[in-house]
């Protein structure tokens, strides 16, 4: 048991550790990026999402393996699609336009309250000296980038993300059809993109630019906390 318990001790626990604080914000974006689209798509007359128990906050619902490994190695990944039936619109192209746009733009809302939370525990954590406050607050940051970083890659207008559901709005029908034929091709050729990085560097750097503008909300997050308790 003494030996057992030296191994223990003297493992590096900072890999599983990092990809556990990658792994959970992960599933915290997925699942309300998710649930936003299967509600919104509730609330426009569609029940499908509904039906199939997709209106939860539970992540196993919502996960793509792959995806997720995705997001936790590229930051960039995606999830199990929410079904819809645009067939129960009553405005087929404009309500399923605003179904997609509810996954990427929940995932910007995220973002903004996340940054907010994380300034307003920023010095709390530094200064309670607690490793576990740091890594908390860590935790919190990563969750945000990764929340902006789904909204961005998401946006791609290439089927099936939620960028090639808007350009079906805008497109005719005979148009799209004919898009949604390499529908099936679309995650290996985003993959074959980010993974050669071809994709990824540009994805990168514009959720980097954004991430910079909202990072606003956490200086605000961080004057309130200074207010209060300082």
């Amino acid at each position: 048991m003494g030996s057992f318990g030296d191994v223990m001790r003297n493992l590096d626990w900072s890999v599983p550790v990092h990809m556990l604080m990658s792994v959970i914000p992960a599933l915290i974006c997925i699942t309300l990026h998710e649930l936003s689209h299967g509600y919104v798509a509730y609330k426009l007359g569609d029940n499908t999402a509904k039906n199939m128990g997709r209106l939860t906050l539970n992540p196993i619902k919502h996960i793509d393996i792959f995806g997720l490994a995705m997001m936790v190695v590229f930051k960039f990944g995606w999830a199990k699609p929410v079904p819809v039936d645009m067939r129960n619109f009553k405005h087929p192209k404009r309500d399923m336009a605003i179904t997609a746009l509810a996954g990427p733009v929940s995932n910007v809302v995220i973002t903004c309250v996340v940054l907010f939370i994380y300034g307003m525990i920023y010095a709390p954590c530094a200064l309670s000296g607690s490793q576990f406050a740091i890594e908390l607050r860590d935790m919190v940051y990563i969750t945000a980038y990764l929340s902006l970083a789904f909204a961005v890659f998401n946006i791609i207008p290439v089927p099936p993300l939620d960028g090639s559901k808007v350009l079906f709005s805008l497109m005719s029908d005979r148009s799209y059809m004919k898009l949604m034929r390499y529908e099936r091709y679309g995650m290996i050729i985003l993959f074959i993109l980010i993974a050669t990085d071809i994709l990824g560097s540009p994805m990168q750097k514009a959720t980097e630019f954004l991430f910079n503008i909202l990072f606003s909300f956490a200086q605000w997050g961080f004057d309130l906390s200074s207010r209060l308790f300082f």
